[in-house]
């Protein structure tokens, strides 16, 4: 691929140089041209023209040897008038047939006869032609001169064959073509060091998404400047970071969906399971005691009221990622809550022995959100810390204000979590003691819901546990800023 775009710079450059010469090329010919032509008629026009040559010229065509005479005045003006006999000659034609009489290269025959160009024509009618043609390969003059007092009229005919300006214009040419041949050896060796310095970024951004492409992003590239080329290369590695940082969420977050189906299955599959094998017992036995019957439609309840309450948790956790849950926000005491969890649970404790502690800070602040389910997180964790608190344990209820938050802290002297699960005690279906979970009626998806809430409230849940000795969760909330 670098190999490509190097032979197009260089494609390129020499194009640019070929393009930029031959302009200079048209221009200089042209230019050279156009000067030429401008300086001979200029000259012609000053030194043919003055009225003393003229009337010299007229003096000597009224004499018998006319043609001898005038060609001895011409050749006295020759260096004026630029004759050099190999590019520019002059001529004494007759004004009559147009016949050569005279010429300034005695290497001419004088019995030929001369292209009778439009200027010649006109100096035939009398008149000064001095007119230029840029379609034809010549510049000439043609002056008309009539002897005084006689009829005679010959034609002085100056013309210039180009050959110095197509010299001049062949070592222009050959000038352009040796400049154009080093331009080309320069044009080379500059998109060389141009392509190494612009396409090294980009041939290492091609090997980056050749590598991406494959699932590797890894590779970086390196930024050696800060101008575009640096910047894009910038732009790359950050995106390049972005998309594997995506796609490892991606993963996480597939390894997550297969973990939360299986789990969904299984945790559908065992209520159903004895649901079916109990309501067979019933249907293919007639004799079945009554009070095992009631026994087994006790099950088959329990089971349902299991299996309903984990659709309403599923739907509640959907609700809480789509984010379509509707919070009843109001400014509320969390304190007469706490107390009130308090009051709710105390007989579930006395049941099992516990001994339930409350201490509040004096006139807890206020707070904003959703009172009742907020209270619903605070009852799920004391419910928690019973079921998992072996009788006769101590559970304590405490709360107070720090900052601008207010947190309240239950402990247990329960069973404890495991250093290595507590990272995990958030995640949906995961449960430390799974048998005794399912024994107790546990989802696994409480404290899940309870963080998704809680975080949705601008607050947090921490955890600290040690297995055997207990457990403390304490949820912080932001207090409610008075207007």
């Amino acid at each position: 691929m670098s190999k490509r775009l190097r032979v197009k710079l260089v494609f390129i450059m020499l194009l640019i140089i070929v393009l930029l010469m031959t302009v200079v090329l048209v221009f200089l010919v042209r230019g050279v041209q156009s000067f030429y032509e401008a300086q001979f008629y200029t000259q012609m026009e000053e030194v043919i023209t003055q009225s003393q040559l003229v009337n010299e010229l007229r003096l000597a065509a009224a004499e018998e040897t006319a043609v001898s005479r005038m060609d001895e005045l011409l050749a006295v003006f020759s260096g004026e008038l630029g004759i050099d006999r190999q590019t520019r000659n002059y001529y004494i034609l007759s004004m009559q047939t147009g016949a050569v009489l005279e010429t300034s290269n005695p290497d001419l025959n004088t019995d030929m006869r001369v292209n009778i160009t439009p200027n010649i024509l006109e100096a035939m009618m009398g008149e000064n032609a001095l007119r230029s043609s840029p379609r034809v390969d010549y510049m000439d003059v043609a002056i008309p001169i009539m002897a005084y007092g006689s009829d005679t009229g010959f034609v002085i005919y100056i013309v210039d064959n180009k050959q110095t300006v197509q010299s001049l214009n062949a070592e222009i040419l050959t000038l352009i073509i040796e400049a154009v041949l080093i331009g080309f050896a320069i044009a080379i060796a500059i998109s060389l060091i141009i392509s190494r310095t612009l396409l090294s970024p980009i041939q290492g951004m091609t090997k980056a998404a050749e590598a991406m492409a494959d699932g590797d992003f890894s590779k970086k590239i390196k930024v050696e400047s800060n101008d575009e080329i640096g910047i894009l290369a910038v732009t790359f590695n950050d995106m390049a970071a972005q998309i594997e940082t995506m796609l490892a969420e991606l993963k996480k977050a597939e390894v997550l969906r297969r973990e939360f189906v299986a789990n969904v299955s299984h945790e559908l599959r065992t209520p159903l399971t004895s649901i079916r094998a109990y309501a067979e017992t019933i249907s293919d036995t007639d004799l079945i005691p009554k009070e095992t019957e009631a026994e087994f439609l006790r099950v088959i309840i329990n089971e349902c009221d299991r299996m309903t309450k984990i659709v309403q948790d599923l739907l509640e956790l959907s609700r809480l990622d789509s984010g379509s849950i509707k919070l009843t926000v109001e400014e509320f005491s969390i304190e007469q809550s706490i107390r009130d969890i308090y009051a709710a649970v105390a007989l579930e404790a006395k049941k099992h022995n516990h001994q339930l502690e409350l201490e509040l800070e004096w006139k807890l602040p206020e707070i904003m959100g959703d009172r009742a389910r907020i209270e619903q997180v605070l009852m799920n964790i004391i419910s928690n810390a019973i079921k998992y608190t072996p009788d006769g344990g101590r559970i304590s209820i405490s709360g107070s204000s720090t900052g601008d938050n207010v947190w309240i802290r239950i402990e247990d002297t329960g069973i404890g979590i495991p250093e290595d699960d507590i990272p995990r005690v958030f995640d949906r279906f995961y449960r430390v003691d799974k048998a005794r979970s399912r024994e107790s009626g546990g989802t696994g998806l409480g404290l899940s819901i309870a963080d998704d809430i809680i975080t949705l409230h601008g607050g947090e849940i921490t955890i600290e546990s040690k297995q055997g000795t207990g457990t403390s969760v304490t949820v912080s909330l932001p207090i409610a800023i008075s207007d």
